[in-house]
């Protein structure tokens, strides 16, 4: 039992280490891509930092520090909501981001508006993604939109969010005009893009069910020429009330062709659905996660 314990402390340690390493590198690309793209063109994508943005136009203040004063009560007010660890690591994340901002030059990179909304907005979802991915935020938006969420239960928190974001983008508009608006939206439609692919994985992968009276035939081809496993389901036709070969099987993009070719040799009138598996864990895949 001691062993255990060790292994699992152990284990602990490992992961959160690897946690704060990505704290640490992606509030520094969410930083980078602040300012080097969004900074020299005034592109306040939503969020603190785009308040900060917008009131380091009018206030003798950095960006960054703006972004930490505004974020500090938002921490004080909603950590009982959103739980101490979470609330450590994102104010960790939070303060690093806040520096990043200041600290790095702010150089235009790109030379172009549109470039700076693209690549910037694709790298600061990327840091966003990772910071995420580590169990932590790089805002107090999140916390505003659980405490709203707690004061009127009936509007969801991703809607919070984007009723925020969109005040900011808003804003922005107004105080730096109706082009810095619309880039600033296309910036945040590409940020969350990114950051939705981050926090997901890139362990993409496909998903068949396969519905055939050859069942049997088709686990056999899949077991010799692909290699890989596959569930069973109990499954019943709704018109004819009886039992039909129901496949579930995992693989991978460059498979997912192999096993469309066994089907169609097979039973060409199968019935098969595919979609996308974001992230596959365990044996045969990235990972090796044993669940």
């Amino acid at each position: 039992m001691h062993g255990i314990r060790e292994i699992n402390f152990a284990k602990e340690g490992r992961q959160m280490i690897k946690d704060y390493v990505l704290i640490v590198l992606g509030t520094w690309v969410s930083g980078f891509a602040f300012a080097k793209f969004f900074l020299p063109y005034d592109i306040a994508p939503g969020g603190v930092t785009g308040i900060s943005t917008v009131l380091a136009s009018v206030l003798p203040l950095r960006v960054g520090v703006l972004s930490f004063l505004i974020n500090l009560p938002l921490f004080i007010l909603g950590w009982r909501t959103v739980g101490w660890r979470f609330a450590f690591r994102s104010f960790i994340a939070m303060t690093l981001m806040s520096l990043f901002i200041d600290v790095i030059p702010s150089v235009d990179l790109s030379g172009d508006i549109m470039l700076a909304s693209i690549f910037g907005g694709a790298l600061m979802g990327i840091g966003l993604g990772l910071v995420v991915r580590a169990g932590a935020t790089t805002g107090g938006t999140d916390m505003a939109a659980q405490m709203i969420h707690h004061a009127i239960g009936f509007v969801s928190i991703p809607t919070i969010l984007l009723m925020i974001d969109a005040a900011v983008v808003l804003i922005a508009a107004m105080v730096f005009g109706v082009s810095a608006g619309l880039w600033a939206l296309i910036t945040l439609f590409i940020a969350t893009k990114a950051m939705d692919m981050v926090i997901k994985g890139f362990n993409t992968a496909m998903q068949f069910m396969i519905i055939s009276n050859s069942s049997e035939e088709i686990v056999e081809r899949i077991h010799r020429d692909i290699d890989r496993g596959c569930t069973r389901l109990m499954a019943e036709g709704t018109y004819s009330h009886r039992p039909v070969g129901t496949l579930v099987c995992i693989l991978s993009r460059t498979e997912a062709p192999k096993l469309k070719k066994i089907v169609a040799e097979i039973d060409p009138h199968a019935f098969v659905t595919v979609c996308d598996v974001h992230e596959a864990l365990g044996r045969g895949f990235t990972g090796e996660k044993q669940y």
